[in-house]
């Protein structure tokens, strides 16, 4: 939600569409995950938390965004540990729902770069996670955890740490050391 409302505040959106890019970024890949497993109700909307949450980061973004930019290092622990944890919880719905393997995992990434992914078309930009950050491999490599645990019947607990650990490693050590995939030689 944070991500998203400062997106917002950046491209210059009234109060109405920083709150609502809050909310976008914070559910969006929950609503694509629950979508795709043909879940219904989806889940953010089943619970008021999920739709008042989000909104109220976004109103405090609103009015105290210079404040909030200085804490850039801070948000991109709070968001890798995030992204991991939507990844687990995404990966494990979808194994809860029968998905095999495969789509478990992309259920599971899907989760966890969804908002980010609808938040960057709604402003018209490429998103980032196309071409320019390590983020949906990390929450792939969570959600390929979560799956590996599963199959080989390891505690469900630990496997959620170890898979969150794992993403958040290697989202923070990517931005830190300025990882990034390769691109075309042009």
């Amino acid at each position: 939600a944070v991500a998203g409302a400062l997106t917002g505040i950046e491209k210059k959106l009234d109060i109405f569409g920083v709150v609502f890019l809050a909310g976008v970024t914070a559910r969006g890949g929950g609503f694509m995950r629950d979508v795709l497993l043909g879940a219904a109700p989806v889940a953010g909307l089943e619970d008021w938390r999920y739709i008042v949450t989000p909104a109220a980061v976004g109103l405090i973004v609103f009015y105290i965004h210079p404040a909030v930019s200085k804490l850039r290092r801070a948000l991109l622990l709070v968001d890798a540990a995030g992204m991991g944890l939507f990844a687990v919880a995404g990966a494990r719905k979808a194994i809860d729902f029968g998905l095999g393997p495969m789509g478990s995992c992309v259920i599971g990434m899907i989760t966890a770069i969804g908002g980010g992914l609808l938040r960057d078309v709604l402003v018209r930009e490429i998103p980032s996670i196309l071409h320019k950050e390590i983020y949906a491999t990390a929450a792939l490599l969570g959600s390929i955890v979560v799956v590996t645990g599963d199959r080989i019947n390891f505690n469900n607990i630990a496997t959620a740490v170890i898979a969150i650990a794992a993403a958040f490693t290697i989202r923070v050590l990517s931005v830190w050391r300025k990882w990034s995939a390769p691109s075309p030689r042009l």
